[in-house]
């Protein structure tokens, strides 16, 4: 009895001694993984605090011309300006690129929303640096971001608070970065690569998994429809991209990520401010895309995206409500003849004498010549209407050309 009794106890002791070594090698296991985890995280952060850093550039601006005070991203909701540029070691043109891709993003905190607004490259409209009205693409060969910022915010009557310039190779590398992205390619087609190396891309129609570099091809290419369907690809490349980014799967390439947006990006945003962005971002966006409407304009040799006035006051109504400026707004231009208010133009009676001839309207006056005989550079000329040439973007940069004509940055037309 004594004997199975000690065969009893031992064997108990045994399996005591098991479950130690088992709870303290999962204690140990898991020690491990949360080292590992702090530190691959602490590496992260202090790479990501360099390349931030590093890309950092003052654009001279406190705050926005539009704003009253300097926005804070963890208390405003605020506006990101996307500036895509033509540029590569190959074209040399760093001082005079063009901004292939421009995109207002404005960001409400309270409901986790984004509204993502393309810009065509080729939208007519008013560039405040040269002070006469041309693409808008031109706006950044004229004065880097400063010059594109103005533009837009003349054009949207919206504050843009930050902006983020990236160049092709950071296209690329982000793409690769992340593992590829998942795109829905309309149609067959061929297209240049980062280094404009014709036809180096050719993409099938269909949904597909793509890398950096048939992204980029997929995302200017426009041989086949136009700017606004290029647009519309473009934003599909960057929710593919916030979405693959975010993910779980992601994390360990974020190393990557951040190499590769560093090396190729410049920004007026501090570290502390882009790390809200990503912050607000892991929660799951809701992202909203919509396009400037308009429609084809050549009154020359130079093709134009000429806006659809009410549907741009729509745009801008929609970002000032996102933003929540809309009051603000409506304050400055209340003039105290607001609904139910004395003298109110609803509640005045006019009294109008049915004998009394039509009156002149006061302040009107016809000046010698029509606006088509002075120029007006929204009026199309006369005569046949406008017409696609066999390609109507001669302009596009990615078509290398030896003779070409190229305009005063050395761009071509």
């Amino acid at each position: 009895m004594v004997k199975q009794k000690n065969m009893r106890g031992r064997r108990v002791t045994r399996k005591k001694r098991k479950l130690r070594k088992g709870v303290l090698f999962t204690l140990i296991f898991v020690g491990l993984a949360l080292l590992t985890v702090v530190g691959y995280g602490s590496y992260l952060y202090v790479k990501a605090n360099n390349a931030v850093t590093g890309s950092y550039e003052d654009d001279g601006r406190d705050k926005s011309d539009l704003r009253d005070f300097e926005v804070d991203p963890n208390i405003d909701n605020v506006s990101i300006l996307i500036i895509g540029v033509d540029e590569n070691e190959h074209r040399g043109n760093a001082e005079s690129s063009r901004s292939d891709t421009l995109m207002l993003a404005t960001f409400n905190k309270d409901d986790k929303s984004v509204k993502l607004v393309s810009i065509p490259r080729d939208t007519y409209t008013y560039i405040p640096e040269s002070g006469t009205e041309d693409k808008i693409t031109h706006a950044h060969a004229l004065g880097g971001p400063k010059a594109t910022i103005e533009t837009v915010e003349n054009l949207l009557d919206i504050p843009v608070d930050y902006y983020v310039r990236v160049n092709f190779h950071a296209f690329v590398d982000v793409v690769d970065a992340i593992g590829g992205i998942d795109v829905d390619v309309p149609y067959e087609f061929q297209e240049s690569d980062s280094m404009d190396k014709r036809d180096a891309i050719h993409l099938y129609p269909g949904e597909q998994t793509v890398d950096g570099e048939e992204a980029l091809a997929f995302a200017r290419t426009r041989k086949l429809d136009n700017d606004i369907e290029r647009g519309k690809r473009q934003m599909e490349v960057v929710n593919g991209v916030a979405d693959k980014a975010t993910s779980l799967g992601s994390v360990f390439r974020f190393d990557d990520l951040i190499a590769a947006v560093g090396n190729n990006m410049n920004t007026n945003m501090t570290f502390n401010e882009m790390m809200t962005f990503i912050t607000f971002a892991t929660g799951g966006l809701n992202i909203e895309d919509h396009t400037l409407e308009g429609s084809d304009y050549q009154p020359g040799s130079a093709y134009y995206w000429l806006l659809d006035e009410p549907a741009l006051e729509e745009t801008k109504m929609m970002l000032k409500d996102h933003l929540e400026l809309s009051s603000s707004y409506a304050d400055e231009e209340d003039d105290g003849t607001t609904n139910g208010a004395e003298g109110s133009p609803e509640e005045e009676e006019t009294y109008e004498d049915p004998n009394a001839e039509e009156p002149v309207e006061e302040g009107t006056y016809e000046e010698e010549g029509s606006y088509e005989e002075q120029g007006d550079p929204y009026q199309e000329e006369q005569g046949e209407p406008y017409q696609e040439e066999e390609d109507p973007y001669q302009e596009d940069p990615y078509q290398e050309e030896t003779n070409e004509e190229t305009d005063e940055y050395g761009n071509p037309y």
